[in-house]
């Protein structure tokens, strides 16, 4: 099966040469990204690590830097001597790993997956443990990793409805590859069996939970808060609402509902973040298209005059310690069928949360926040409207709300803790020194 893979990877890099191309003559910083995924690490970074013992953290993108920002601290605080990389597949990932994992002694591009690239970068760094964040799942990483003896474990792991159905038709072959990962820490208990039933062996598994629940990054204090509500115009207009990681087709129901609410309250104001930041032109000329004046986050040169109710926000990484401002959450993806984003940023701020039918890629973390009675599900752009316009006017349910998410997360800390216990067990099975 890896024979078939490594030819179906060579058939799909070779049609990619004329986009890569392109990109390589148009797009900024992709000749450097490139560069580093095809083995040619950053010359600071070679020195760095030269000599030195490196634990080497993988994710992907925003989300699962989100999850291994607390890994990365409590690693470096427990063993301050290791090197800790950080590895990310998109440059918007990389983007934030450098905001919120000042800890990472390197942050650098994953290598394409082929043989001869990924063993030459092994070498180069030399890791002595590889942690996978959430499913982050390469076969020839995987198995390269075990056959240079480089212990793997997978920390916060998750796996989707939409990815188990995938991983299915590659059973056989996904088992063989889990061989070569020593611990499997879960973010749930069905996490933990959606593993098992692709051939993870039970003995291996723990459920650990989900380090989202200890981030510290967005941590905004009321004189920040106050001075970024001035910042975005937004004064001591109330309500707020925050509309997060939108996607085409919800933010109509979002200026629909808006409007509403400012019929009113007419010193209700929104701030609006699409999940794609280079939608920002497109959000903000879809919300004048309501008769609702729009400015762009990107743009902004001085606070924002306090008579434009919507602020769109089309820059990385701020998204976390902005859902501090609102009085009403709106997280996106969900009204359509995306599956929904991280509910838990808002949710640390202890904010009221909306999400609409199609949470499916966060269904335990919404079944939580839901049972609680700190989140609530819409179905459309009317049932939307009605549950806004009701927080609008209910106090009392806002503030049980927002008293029932900072509850919760308190209860829920403590992954990251638990999941360094099992690297700690990783490193003594395998008489690692870090």
């Amino acid at each position: 099966m890896y024979l078939v893979y490594n030819i179906l990877l060579i058939i799909y890099w070779i049609g990619l040469i004329p986009v890569i191309i392109y990109r390589l003559t148009f797009e900024k910083g992709f000749y450097e990204r490139t560069k580093q995924s095809a083995g040619f690490m950053p010359e600071a970074l070679m020195k760095k690590i030269e000599g030195r013992r490196a634990i080497w953290l993988h994710a992907a993108s925003v989300g699962e830097i989100v999850a291994t920002s607390p890994i990365a601290k409590e690693i470096k605080r427990e063993f301050p001597e290791a090197v800790v990389i950080v590895s990310v597949v998109t440059a918007t990932g990389h983007d934030m790993a450098e905001r919120i994992i000042p800890e990472a002694d390197g942050i650098i591009y994953f290598p394409l997956d082929l043989t001869f690239l990924t063993r030459r970068i092994l070498r180069i760094v030399k890791p002595i443990t590889i942690l996978i964040v959430e499913t982050e799942i390469w076969p020839n990483f995987l198995h390269i990793a075990q056959e240079e003896k480089i212990p793997v474990m997978m920390v916060n792991g998750r796996i989707s409805d939409r990815s188990m159905r995938r991983y299915l038709f590659v059973k056989g072959f996904m088992k063989d590859m889990l061989q070569s990962i020593q611990i499997f820490c879960m973010q749930s208990a069905g996490d933990a069996k959606y593993i098992k039933l692709l051939g993870a062996p039970e003995d291996r598994i723990r459920v650990t939970g989900n380090t989202k629940y200890d981030q510290t990054y967005a941590t905004v204090t009321p004189t920040e808060r106050q001075e970024l509500l001035n910042e975005f115009g937004f004064g001591h207009n109330h309500p707020i609402i925050v509309a997060g990681s939108t996607h085409r087709g919800e933010e109509d129901a979002i200026f629909t509902a808006f409007k509403e609410v400012l019929k009113e309250a007419p010193g209700a104001r929104l701030l609006i973040a699409p999940r794609e930041i280079m939608r920002g032109g497109e959000v903000k000329n879809l919300s004048e298209g309501y008769g609702l004046r729009a400015i762009c986050r990107s743009v902004m040169k001085e606070p924002v005059h306090e008579e434009i109710p919507v602020v769109v926000l089309d820059t990385i990484g701020e998204l976390g310690r902005l859902y501090s401002l609102g009085d009403i959450i709106f997280v996106g993806g969900s009204l359509v069928r995306t599956g929904g984003h991280n509910i838990l940023e808002p949710a640390a701020h202890g904010k009221p949360i909306i999400v609409g039918p199609n949470m499916f890629n966060f269904k335990e973390i919404y079944a939580l926040l839901s049972s609680r009675h700190a989140c609530l599900m819409v179905q459309d752009t009317k049932d939307l409207t009605r549950t806004i316009l009701k927080l609008c006017h209910d106090k009392a349910l806002r503030q049980e709300m927002s008293d029932n998410c900072l509850r919760l997360m308190a209860e829920n800390k403590g992954a990251t803790k638990r999941n360094l216990v099992e690297v700690r067990k990783l490193f003594k099975a395998n008489h690692i020194i870090p």
